[in-house]
């Protein structure tokens, strides 16, 4: 057996009188078979065709089972049938060839074909089984299959959502389509010609019409996908193909199906949607992160404003960013853009009290986002304030967002992007907002913590260097010093220069490795020590051994220090120079190259090893500069290459540079740094002999 969808027999009740007789005659008549079972596989109506095929009599057969009727072997496939019908089968088919009992010869017998089909009542529900035995000899086998055949199509239909339609040559609808009108709620006459396009989507007709036409005109295939409105007066979407149909070179007609498409669209769509959801918020996730990234690097104020302006052209697509900061003191926002913001007309307002009404004051004073997504939006939220309705009337913004940074749940200040376009901000939105609010507020809180340190750090730092250098006839000494820009501690480079009782003066650049108070305090110690040392032994081989001395009883092997020191005669330019592990001195001369004053090596302090000192000679016109490491040596550039740079740079100095010590200092750090960025401290001593005596420095 196999099963097949089929309509529901019609109903007698919707017929007319002589409709129903001639219904009554044609089941009685028929050369077909027909019978009704109800649901207990009963015979409630049998006509004489299948009585006689059964060898039965009509009345022999109504009211009993088909086990009562017919043979074992017939009577099972039959209630097999109806029980299959009544689980829910749409039709059961199969072969049978039945003997009656007043025939002998089974072999004249043609074989009947036998089809179940389930019957409905008033409410839709099966109440009973349709049987129908159909005579499969010569004469009935093509009638039987084209049944078959059309059976099995209009399940396929059935299970396909398809409805099937036929037009003219010319494109014109001429034969009624019940089950498009059952979906449209079309009338007969709505429906035919071109009517069925007045159920089209008007978004969709004139599309749909030009590819009709054009399908009729050139006797292509139609396919087009459109929107039909139902009965109902909702929208569902169908596909509808139709082909032409050629008979002896000429269209004859079209036939066509419309398939109701709407759950894979909304599937498509819903699919679509979701992809994009996913897609944004894989983007945003990349842009928070980048955000992120780039204020982690920010690490003064100005940074962290320059850094939000970028990431919200870039991540929120803004026209304008501004950051402000909360003096909780005076209750007042001070706008840290220099540009400020353009809340008053014909001024750009820097500062403002809680109680101003813009959209920074009020995230501000809720601790929650501020939106605004039109001007009239805008106006709402803040009751239509005179000032407001004055910024509106002068401003090219046309929608607002306001984020409030909080620390620990306090507001610390505010964020604030404006768009020059009214703007709907989604939920999404909005989360990935507050959380880029809550990246600013760490980035502001750390670079404000920042800012205050260097501050400190450079105070200590200089607090730690001599106030002045020492006016000393015959000799000019200028020094320099530069914080490192990327740390807030205080470093270990140190200068130092100071009259001997002998009438010599003493020099000193050191450089003790290492950040924060314990380079501090080493640096000290290591200048008191060697001030003390200087004016009871002043040459260079005893200072750094007592040095050593003190290296090992007052430090930790790991605090590295190194120096070069010089006693230097100011009449005559000859000293001595020592050097702890430093990098050699530069002698800048008028009239000759620049070089470096190479020494024997020697180790940093507390490295025990016996101390030399070397003839050291500044003639008359020349500079020697003592420096640190943070001048020659970087990220990019070794100490090496860093030293040949040195003299490289020093070699180009003009005239006027060579004999002024403070112009040779900074154009040497300007020569040195340029294209690199500063990572270390720099600091510079220089020695000046004049070429003829000169009064004292100022």
């Amino acid at each position: 057996m196999s099963t097949e969808t089929s309509v529901p027999f019609p109903r007698v009740s919707g017929l007319g009188p002589a409709d129903s007789a001639l219904l009554e005659t044609l089941l009685k008549e028929a050369p077909i078979g027909f019978a009704f079972f109800d649901t207990e596989a009963r015979f409630q109506r049998v006509n004489r065709t299948l009585s006689t095929i059964y060898g039965r009599g009509e009345a022999d057969c109504e009211g009993h089972t088909p086990s009562d009727v017919l043979a074992p072997a017939e009577a099972a496939a039959h209630e097999a049938a109806i029980a299959a019908v009544l689980s829910g089968e749409a039709v059961v088919t199969g072969d049978h060839q039945f003997v009656a009992a007043c025939q002998s010869d089974s072999t004249t017998h043609p074989r009947w074909a036998m089809s179940w089909f389930p019957t409905h009542g008033v409410d839709g529900a099966v109440n009973g089984v349709a049987h129908i035995a159909v005579d499969l000899s010569d004469r009935h086998k093509v009638e039987v299959a084209l049944r078959r055949s059309e059976e099995r199509y209009r399940s396929l239909l059935r299970a396909s959502n398809q409805i099937i339609w036929a037009a003219g040559p010319d494109g014109h609808i001429n034969e009624d389509c019940a089950e498009w009108r059952s979906v449209t709620g079309q009338s007969r006459e709505e429906y035919l010609g071109r009517g069925w396009l007045d159920a089209v989507h008007p978004d969709d007709r004139e599309r749909v019409e030009r590819a009709w036409d054009d399908a009729v005109a050139d006797s292509t295939v139609f396919d087009a996908t459109f929107r039909v409105r139902t009965r109902s007066g909702d929208f569902r979407h169908y596909q509808s193909r139709a082909v032409p149909i050629m008979r002896d070179g000429e269209l004859v007609e079209w036939v066509g199906a419309n398939t109701d498409v709407t759950t894979q669209r909304e599937a498509d769509e819903m699919r679509h949607r979701l992809t994009q959801q996913l897609g944004e918020a894989a983007l945003r996730t990349v842009r928070l992160q980048k955000a992120t990234s780039d204020l982690a690097e920010a690490l003064t104020v100005n940074e962290v404003v320059r850094a939000m302006a970028e990431i919200g052209q870039s991540a929120v697509g803004v026209d304008r960013t501004a950051v402000a900061l909360l003096d909780r003191e005076r209750l007042r926002l001070r706008v840290l853009n220099p540009e400020g913001v353009p809340d008053i007309a014909g001024v750009r307002t820097r500062e403002s009290g809680l109680d101003y009404p813009n959209a920074m004051t009020m995230a501000v004073r809720e601790r929650k986002p501020f939106i605004a997504g039109s001007p009239l939006e805008m106006r709402a939220l803040l009751d239509d304030h005179p000032d407001v309705v004055t910024f509106l009337e002068h401003t090219d913004e046309r929608a607002w967002v306001a984020l409030p940074l909080l620390s620990a749940g306090l507001p610390i200040g505010a964020l604030r992007f404006a768009f020059n376009r009214p703007r709907d901000i989604s939920e999404e939105e909005k989360v990935f907002l507050e959380a880029l609010a809550g990246q600013c507020a760490l980035a502001l809180e750390r670079a404000t913590l920042f800012e205050r340190e260097h501050r400190t750090a450079e105070s200590l730092q200089k607090s730690l260097l001599p106030e002045a250098l020492p006016d000393v006839r015959g000799i000019r000494m200028r020094a320099f010093y530069r914080s490192g820009t990327q740390h807030v501690q205080v470093g270990g480079d140190w200068y130092d220069a100071f009259p001997l009782p002998d009438g010599r003066v003493a020099g000193v650049l050191g450089d003790v490795m290492g950040k924060g108070i314990k380079a501090a305090t080493g640096m000290s110690r290591v200048r008191n020590a060697l001030r003390a040392l200087a004016f009871s032994m002043p040459e260079p081989a005893d200072v750094l051994t007592g040095l050593d001395r003190m290296f090992e009883a007052t430090e930790r092997e790991e605090q590295i220090t190194t120096l070069a020191y010089f006693v230097l005669e100011p009449e005559t330019g000859h000293g001595y120079l020592g050097n702890a592990g430093h990098l050699p001195p530069l002698l800048v001369a008028p009239d000759a190259a620049p070089r470096l004053v190479e020494t024997e090596p020697a180790t940093p302090l507390g490295m025990t090893s016996p101390r030399e000192h070397h003839k050291f000679f500044v003639p008359p016109g020349n500079t020697v500069v003592l420096y640190s490491d943070g001048l020659v040596e970087n990220r990019k550039r070794a100490v090496a290459s860093g030293l040949e740079e040195l003299v490289s740079v020093a070699s180009q100095a003009p005239a006027e540079v060579v004999g002024d010590p403070q112009k040779m200092l900074e154009y040497l750090v300007e020569g040195m740094l340029a294209g690199y960025e500063q990572d270390d401290d720099v600091t510079l001593l220089a020695v000046h002999v004049p070429a003829t005596e000169a009064e004292p420095d100022n």
